[in-house]
């Protein structure tokens, strides 16, 4: 929801009518839960939330959209900046250690991303970005792929 009032107020001209979306999935989260239980998978999402959040600045908007997915909007970040960001978010999150408890092996994500340009839905924006991401898990997870 809060993408979508950036964009109908980018639409009327009161916001940069630029901005990169991303969509971070955790790699082979139904292995956690299957293997160590919910309250590990639980653990898992809140440290990658973290990671996601100490990458970002005050401007940026994240949130989870479901399972093991979480969304980040950009405002005004486009091209090489948004892939720098994404990246930066991938290789902090792999930096992780996964608890000792819970079993050595460290957590890693996938991330699809897309680029705002004038007059692109929220539904458009969302499409791309999942296609992206997509294809960084076919291309072996871990990865990031942007649409610029």
């Amino acid at each position: 929801m809060l993408v979508e009032a950036y964009l109908e107020r980018a639409r009327a001209g009161s916001l940069p009518q630029t901005g990169s979306f991303l969509i971070v999935d955790a790699d082979h989260f139904k292995s956690i839960n299957d293997s160590h239980g919910h309250q590990a998978g639980d653990q898992a999402l809140k440290l990658i939330a973290g990671a996601i959040k100490e990458t970002l600045s005050p401007a940026d908007l994240v949130g989870r959209v479901g399972g093991e997915e979480f969304a980040v909007f950009l405002p005004a970040v486009v091209d090489d900046t948004a892939s720098r960001t994404a990246e930066l978010i991938r290789q902090r999150i792999r930096a992780l250690p996964f608890p000792r408890d819970v079993g050595e092996g460290l957590l890693s994500v996938s991330i699809g991303g897309a680029t705002l340009r004038e007059n692109t839905s929220y539904e458009e924006l969302f499409k791309t970005a999942d296609r992206r991401l997509y294809e960084a898990k076919a291309s072996g997870r871990n990865l990031v792929r942007m649409s610029i």
